[in-house]
């Protein structure tokens, strides 16, 4: 049979009518961290993609380190998404929120009373960040993460799943790439650990193994999905001499619980350093899963490596953002319209649903 981004594909229990994927995108619309009708209509647009991963969603007041990102911890967040999944569901789309939890690349005027800056290790994340209150400020040194905060953590993204099931979504994809608290587990620029969440390849992929595994009890790992960046650099990771060895041993031991699937970032087409072509066909082989493959596709090239077996889905990201309907100007052959960068992450229709 044909593979094709306009085939359709089993994923877990899930019939996709395509293989087209919205990639999880921040567009910090979410005024006091709670989904909005705006954001119904923003994903309600794009619901011609077979699935469509959420913006970062934190599972925790601790992990809202952008500004107006939306939670997935109270009932007003679920209700609020429950409009959303409900908008996507009515153009026959699957929909799985990514929960992202941001550790150390944050800041207190982007967090609730009481939040907490958490990460592996005492170490800040390089740069600044934008704040709606104070302009660009630097990331602080957040809070080395005790072994009951640790615990908890873990807690807080089985309960957010549970919420997520609640609200509509078919699925939870867990977040572990981009330099996030999972990553920052996984990398040893940002995990100076020296117990069991640290060091060893083992320990660093303690963390991410945890959260799926409790995850893909509560609520099923055929609902369950991961994204992984390896090799990259975004808000401060460096790969190490053990990077390929890392994915591997993640893959290994998430292979039990049956997950969904794998999602590798690869952002070299935007200047990043790119995942070999050897990692991905290690983690193609070793996964037994779904792959869904990311990182400046055309059509031409995404159904070459569909039909190669290189992947399963194909995600797009900016091109959705500017292009609600992408798969009926593929089919067609219409130009692109090219996304405006200045619009990304300011609130408002304006760059937003007005495409």
């Amino acid at each position: 049979m044909e593979k094709t981004l306009f085939s359709t594909f089993q994923l877990a229990s899930l019939p996709l009518k395509n293989r087209f994927v919205m990639a999880p995108l921040t567009r910090s619309r979410a005024i006091g961290n709670v989904p909005n009708d705006l954001m119904a209509r923003y994903y309600a647009q794009r619901a011609s993609a077979g699935l469509i991963i959420t913006e970062g969603t934190s599972p925790s007041p601790n992990g809202l380190g952008y500004a107006r990102i939306p939670g997935l911890f109270t009932q007003d967040q679920v209700a609020g998404w429950r409009k959303i999944t409900s908008a996507v569901h009515q153009d026959a789309s699957r929909i799985f929120v990514q929960l992202m939890h941001t550790g150390r690349v944050s800041h207190p005027a982007n967090l609730p009373p009481g939040a907490r800056i958490l990460a592996p290790s005492a170490n800040a994340a390089p740069g600044e960040m934008w704040t709606d209150s104070q302009g660009m400020q630097p990331h602080p040194v957040p809070h080395a993460m005790s072994e009951d905060d640790i615990q908890a953590t873990i807690g807080e993204y089985v309960h957010a799943a549970k919420l997520a099931i609640e609200a509509g979504f078919d699925g939870v994809e867990i977040h572990g790439a981009n330099g996030y608290l999972i990553d920052q587990f996984l990398n040893s620029a940002s995990n100076h650990r020296d117990d069991a969440w640290g060091g060893s390849v083992e320990n660093r992929v303690r963390f991410a193994v945890g959260v799926a595994t409790q995850m893909a009890q509560a609520i099923g790992g055929g609902r369950v999905g991961i994204r992984i960046s390896p090799y990259g650099v975004f808000n401060g990771m460096q790969p190490d001499l053990e990077m390929d060895a890392l994915y591997l041993e993640l893959i290994h031991q998430l292979n039990p619980l049956k997950l969904a699937y794998v999602h590798i970032v690869d952002h070299s087409s935007m200047g990043a350093p790119p995942v070999s072509a050897e990692l991905k066909a290690a983690i193609r082989r070793t996964f037994n899963g779904a792959l869904i493959l990311s990182g400046g596709y055309d059509l031409a090239r995404a159904n070459a490596d569909l039909e190669h077996g290189k992947g399963d889905l194909v995600a797009f990201g900016r091109a959705f953002l500017s292009n609600p309907d992408l798969p009926q100007k593929f089919r067609s052959g219409t130009p692109l319209k090219p996304a405006n960068p200045e619009t990304f992450y300011t609130p408002g229709e304006v760059g937003y649903t007005d495409y």
